[in-house]
């Protein structure tokens, strides 16, 4: 592997005296729920296992933990942190998501006009025992039809109608870039008229790569680099109706959703890991190498503008994942849901350390230089 794991104390950790971890200990009882009831979580290439991680499962449910002093000693007791050295000398880096909320009617009219789509039966997946000769590798999704598998229709040819009267329609929305950032999300929350709300979140996708559309208008001058967000791209989309409909194709990939209830308001989607998002401490990861549920310390000193100016530095939860999120020390973190949790994720792009909490019955075989 190209980095290793060094060995440190709790008191190396930047800040680790000052943060709160105690929202944690509900999300690994929600982990521990999953893998008790459904399956354990796949070991990735790391080889921290779920196994691993079920001492400090088991003591979190029904814990009596109920200050920040108290859970930082939880997590003392059962782990032990390492520092992901990358062997580059780079730092990690973090990016931020959120879950939109978006306004939508179960019924198109001239208001309500763009829908987010169920995956369609003629939407297949796609491995080695099924993919034709010279598909490129990287597509896990296509098409059948008439016995052939092929690449499946992309960003324009839906939004140009291929899908249109098979009833695959979950709601519409007002605003087709709402649509297009719920696809980038991953998930979203639904309003409806009456105040009802349900939620979307992934089921599928076409299997185009992504295209970052910001990166897109950067090269085309649209926007300057240095005030590139969210917000900003939604802006200009917005700006230029026009326009937006060629630059948002040029990301061809698709993306399709299933419903699911909002059983509590305060908690994100359930994500890859099957468990429901903990708001601020929930971290997407790299899957073939990071186990679902290990801790990481995240400390940023240029990341300010989460915790109200001071530099980044909390514990998180690895519970989801993200075709770019990749490599060692490389997070997505979740900020919660609607515009504030919005605004907070748009701008967050920072050189961040990374510190693994491997649990204590398994830190001897990780010791230094070991990776």
């Amino acid at each position: 592997m190209d980095f290793d794991l060094q060995r440190v104390g709790f008191s190396d950790l930047p800040g680790w005296h000052d943060d709160n971890p105690l929202p944690l200990l509900s999300a690994l009882e929600r982990c521990h729920r999953q893998v008790t009831t459904v399956k354990p979580h796949k070991t990735a290439s790391l080889g921290i296992s779920t196994a691993d991680l079920m001492p400090a499962y088991t003591a979190a449910v029904g814990s009596e933990v109920h200050d920040e002093s108290a859970a930082r000693a939880f997590f003392e007791d059962h782990f032990v942190p390492f520092k992901i050295v990358r062997h580059d000398g780079k730092s990690g880096f973090v990016t931020a998501f959120f879950e939109p909320e978006v306004f939508v009617s179960a019924t198109p009219d001239e208001t309500f006009r763009f829908p987010f789509y169920r995956r369609p039966d003629d939407l297949i997946d796609i491995d080695e025992s099924n993919r034709p000769e010279g598909m490129d590798p990287y597509f896990a999704f296509g098409r059948q039809g008439d016995g052939v598998i092929g690449e499946y229709p992309d960003r324009k040819a839906i939004e140009k109608g291929y899908l249109a009267g098979r009833g695959l329609e979950i709601a519409y929305a007002k605003s087709k870039t709402d649509v297009f950032f719920a696809h980038v999300q991953g998930a979203a929350r639904l309003v409806f008229p009456d105040g009802s709300m349900t939620r979307v979140t992934y089921a599928a996708k076409t299997g185009h790569y992504f295209s970052a559309t910001g990166k897109l208008l950067i090269e085309r001058g649209k926007i300057d680099a240095a005030d590139v967000s969210m917000q900003t791209i939604k802006q200009w989309l917005d700006d230029h109706q026009d326009e937006a409909d060629e630059v948002l194709w040029h990301n061809r990939s698709f993306i399709f959703f299933r419903e699911a209830e909002v059983d509590d308001a305060g908690l994100g989607p359930v994500a890859a890991a099957k468990v429901a998002l903990e708001p601020g401490r929930s971290l997407a990861v790299d899957r073939l190498i990071h186990t679902f549920g290990v801790p990481f310390f995240i400390s940023s000193d240029s990341l300010t503008s989460i915790d109200g100016g001071r530099p980044f530095r909390r514990l998180m939860l690895a519970l989801d994942t993200g075709s770019a999120i990749v490599g060692p020390a490389r997070g997505d973190i979740f900020t919660g849901s609607g515009d504030g949790a919005g605004r907070l994720a748009g701008a967050v792009r920072n050189e961040a350390d990374f510190f693994i909490f491997i649990p204590k019955a398994a830190a001897a075989r990780y010791g230094h230089g070991q990776g």
